[in-house]
């Protein structure tokens, strides 16, 4: 779902407090639902997510309705409003995948048409039962954003990305796709350990909230910046990096960056 802006957040191993710590599960396949296969999952990112545990959860709904986890009738109007017979639940399932739509495929047929899609195993960085896409923390850098900023039409939004942490850099270019192996200190006490680059779906490109769809958000990644997420992987368009919490703390806006 869409998320929110924080002005402060804890870091555990699990990741940044509170995020994804629920899920949408199909109850036809069993598989976590994503705004991956946007055909089926797009209407998610009409949803927004805030709060920090699964008790004070709150979703706020397109007609202003705000729904809670814990309401009886959560999971019937999720279902009603995706479409699909889903359920919300606080641990993933062992072995637990989504489906991963092919965003070539995607650009070129559109989001309502069928296309190839693949089966994704999820937290594959991270610890068992969690519901990140691959590690705890995804990060990108203002650097990273005004080179795909700078060749869009009207500019980008870094939401359409959706990290976790924005990182102010000075340097030119998509930095991050060389702090693979290094260590991030973010203000006195967290320490990140990236572990791959970013390699980016169809979600970009989709409406988020308000925002229309936007093609570019996935088309001049895949211009500018097509590199191997890790070596043993093909090229693919990359935005922003994945990294592990090597030490737990608290970050806030304004704290100081530093990468070792």
């Amino acid at each position: 779902m869409l998320g929110e802006p924080l002005e402060t957040v804890g870091l555990t191993s699990a990741g940044v407090a509170g995020d994804r710590r629920l899920a949408l599960l199909h109850r036809g396949t069993g598989r976590v639902a994503s705004a991956k296969d946007p055909r089926r999952w797009r209407g998610l990112l009409t949803l927004r997510a805030s709060g920090g545990t699964p008790e004070t959860v709150r979703i706020d709904l397109p007609d202003g309705r705000r729904l809670r986890p814990v309401d009886p009738d959560a999971d019937a109007v999720l279902s009603r409003l995706l479409g699909q017979p889903v359920t919300l639940v606080d641990t993933a399932p062992p072995g637990a995948v989504l489906d991963r739509a092919r965003p070539d495929e995607v650009l070129a047929a559109g989001v309502t048409a069928p296309v190839t899609v693949d089966v994704s195993p999820l937290a594959t960085a991270a610890a068992a039962g969690t519901f990140v896409d691959f590690a705890p923390v995804h990060l990108v850098t203002t650097s990273t954003m005004d080179a795909i900023g700078a060749a869009t039409p009207g500019g980008v939004e870094v939401r359409r990305y959706r990290p976790n942490l924005v990182l102010a850099t000075s340097g030119t270019g998509f930095v991050e796709n060389d702090w693979v192996g290094r260590d991030v200190h973010l203000g006195s006490e967290v320490v990140l350990r990236v572990l791959a680059r970013t390699p980016r779906c169809a979600v970009p490109t989709l409406a988020h909230g308000t925002l229309p769809r936007a093609v570019e958000a996935l088309r001049v990644p895949a211009r500018l910046n097509r590199v191997a997420p890790l070596p043993e992987l093909a090229a693919q368009p990359c935005v922003g990096a994945y990294a592990q919490v090597v030490r737990a703390g608290r970050v806030s806006v304004g704290d100081r960056v530093e990468v070792r």
